[in-house]
């Protein structure tokens, strides 16, 4: 499956070669197709959101690693934000991620149930900013 992608200066082809699907090759990291009817198939949103989610994503896994056991409440809004965020753009893997992690937090979980919910959730994110990296060049 080829998707198209918006870059600052053209478009290209996107394929899973290029890393568009995730390591089972299953499911898109990015969902273009679902980011081009949240869009309205405007190239500049697209890049805008992408962007704003890649900032955006980077600092919630970074206060959330570095909040270590924090208050539960905090930990889980800050996921419920990123869990809305990447249902926005299509980052599907992000939203699962960061749903657990909100549940764990909800749910007064510490320790192992919290700490992988977490690594799960910082690797998700990571692998969506190196998408969009490589989808805005």
């Amino acid at each position: 499956m080829v998707a198209t992608a918006a870059s600052h200066s053209d478009i290209r082809d996107y394929s899973a070669s290029e890393g568009a699907f995730d390591e089972a090759g299953d499911e898109p990291v990015i969902d273009l197709v679902h980011l081009a009817r949240q869009t309205d198939s405007d190239q500049a949103l697209e890049m805008e959101l992408l962007e704003m989610f890649e900032r955006q994503s980077g600092r919630i896994a970074s206060q959330l690693v570095q909040a270590g056991a924090c208050d539960g409440k905090l930990c889980g809004e800050l996921a419920h934000m990123l869990k809305g965020s990447a249902l926005a753009i299509g980052a599907g893997r992000v939203a699962r991620s960061a749903r657990a992690y909100e549940a764990v937090q909800a749910a007064g979980s510490r320790g192992g149930a919290s700490g992988a919910a977490l690594d799960e959730l910082v690797d998700a994110v990571a692998e969506a900013r190196a998408a969009i990296a490589r989808l805005l060049g």
